[in-house]
């Protein structure tokens, strides 16, 4: 099998496993009790519930540290993403470029938010969808370091990696 097929496996593999943990995170039981109740009132409770003032949970998470879980739910938000980052430029020239990169990123986690949103499988928070970017980022960022490490390894006469 080619490389290229290998790493789009991986990356679809990388992505179910992403919405498995992040949308259909509960027991089916529980998923199928709230689809049981969508209806339009649902959804209104959602934009109840959702966070759309920037830094807000971030700041809760500070402020509150002591009593919830704060580091897993900042650094997880932001690690969950570095594979998007490093994959996807691995994939798509397109995407080695920043901007690129960043709108394919900020349109998978809106398209996750925004599903939390109407479906009641989460909540939308606006800071999930920075921290998920900031890590698709450091993905990125990882890319282009191991990208220009493997144009030095190889400018030296090593051979191209199999």
């Amino acid at each position: 099998m080619k490389k290229s097929k290998r790493i789009k496996i991986v990356f679809f593999i990388y992505i179910v496993i992403v919405i498995k943990v992040i949308i259909f995170k509960y027991p089916w039981e529980d998923l199928k009790a709230i689809m049981d109740t969508w209806e339009k009132d649902v959804i209104l409770e959602g934009l109840d519930t959702a966070n759309f003032v920037l830094f807000k949970t971030i700041k809760m998470y500070i402020n509150y540290s002591y009593m919830l879980n704060s580091f897993e739910n900042l650094v997880g938000n932001v690690v969950v993403f570095i594979p998007f980052g490093f994959l996807l430029p691995l994939i798509y020239k397109s995407a080695r470029k920043f901007p690129v990169l960043l709108f394919n990123a900020f349109l998978f986690v809106l398209g996750i938010e925004v599903f939390q949103l109407f479906s009641a499988f989460g909540a939308f928070d606006v800071d999930d969808i920075l921290l998920n970017c900031v890590g698709a980022v450091l993905g990125w960022a990882g890319y282009r370091w191991w990208e220009a490490a493997e144009k030095k390894r190889k400018g030296k006469g090593e051979g191209a990696v199999s």
